[in-house]
């Protein structure tokens, strides 16, 4: 498909949605995206690596402005190509796989890219491929230790959805396995076993009570969470078993490092009745990123959305910005409670705004 894009943002959504790109099948929008660039705008250059398209002005301007977003979605739910409605509560929206993740926050950046005049920044774009599925396939990571010096830059601006309003920085992910390990027996006779799965009771437990921090950093309030997400044990119906697990998801301010969340979480396992029976298996982390918002560039942004920030719960790609020392926030069209659904939808205004917001912000 030809992107028109000089087109209104709403409608280059609209395209964007109608060219299927769910992760490791991105060729497709990358051919696109990477023709209109080349075709429709002045000033960049522009490199192809993979499945990510990559461009950049060399104005020589103060400070350079990294705009970043991913070409992928998760799996087509019988929602492509989009739809357009009209609802009392919405206003106008666009239905479709990607309208909200990220398909809209794209679009602006494209729009951006071909119609800005003169920009006060130089300017990056980077879209990229396989965010939806597990790092290891992420292409910004390719990008950081292959093509590291296009992720230089004084503030990175991520299309993740945030509903028109900046999500500064983002929290930790932190998952472990907690095992018990124990006796199997016949279960008439339970006295001659050692129950496993009692052991994680107490885990559980202080599990519940758990009181999690609230952290306040840079005006933004982070909130903690540490959570069984999944457990496993059990043999048959009439065995004593002899091994059970718990999966423990602990998201976490970006004020701790990976290794202070792993010792926290550490120190609550093993604080629990029965905790100096369990073991605890670190299965993927992920650190936070810090939002910022100090830094002039960033300071710049928030100005020019009215001062309308808050901070991230969720794990993004701001944080591969914050290990390199780059300001990062989350920036985007779209309810992100509506990403990933069936019904996953984008309200036009909410895209025009964003588009008006980040205009502003960079002439």
């Amino acid at each position: 498909m030809s992107l028109d894009l000089s087109a209104d943002p709403a409608q280059l959504t609209a395209d964007l949605i109608d060219i299927r790109s769910e992760s490791h099948d991105e060729a497709a929008i990358a051919d696109a995206v990477e023709h209109a660039l080349r075709t429709q705008t002045t000033g960049f250059e522009i490199v192809r690596h993979g499945n990510r398209v990559l461009a950049r002005t060399a104005a020589g301007r103060p400070s350079r402005v990294i705009l970043a977003g991913h070409l992928d979605t998760v799996p087509i739910a019988d929602n492509v190509p989009h739809r357009r409605e009209t609802t009392a509560a919405e206003g106008e929206v666009i239905h479709g796989c990607g309208s909200v993740d990220m398909k809209s926050g794209d679009a602006v950046f494209l729009h951006l890219a071909a119609t800005l005049d003169d920009p006060r920044h130089d300017l990056t774009l980077i879209f990229y491929d396989c965010e939806e599925i597990a790092a290891q396939y992420n292409g910004l990571g390719f990008i950081e230790r292959e093509l590291p010096g296009w992720l230089d830059g004084d503030v990175a601006i991520l299309g993740e959805p945030t509903g028109g309003l900046i999500e500064a920085g983002c929290q930790g992910t932190l998952r472990v396995s907690v095992s018990a390990s124990g006796q199997r027996s016949h279960s008439a006779r339970s006295w001659m076993g050692d129950n496993a799965i009692h052991k994680l009771g107490g885990l559980l437990t202080t599990l519940s009570g758990y009181a999690p921090r609230r952290v306040d950093i840079d005006g933004c309030e982070y909130r903690e969470g540490l959570n069984a997400v999944g457990i496993s044990g059990g043999v048959a119906g009439n065995v004593i078993p002899d091994d059970a697990a718990v999966t423990i998801n602990f998201r976490f301010a970006p004020d701790r490092s990976i290794e202070q969340a792993t010792d926290h979480v550490r120190e609550v396992v093993t604080s629990s009745p029965s905790g100096d029976q369990l073991t605890v298996t670190v299965t993927d982390a992920a650190a936070g990123a810090l939002p910022g918002l100090s830094n002039p560039a960033a300071a710049e942004l928030v100005a020019a959305a009215d001062g309308n920030f808050r901070a991230k719960y969720g794990w993004t790609d701001v944080s591969r910005f914050s290990a390199l020392g780059i300001p990062a926030v989350n920036y985007g069209p779209g309810d992100p409670n509506l990403a990933h659904r069936v019904d996953e939808r984008v309200p036009v205004a909410q895209i025009h705004e964003v588009h008006r917001v980040l205009r502003n912000y960079l002439r």
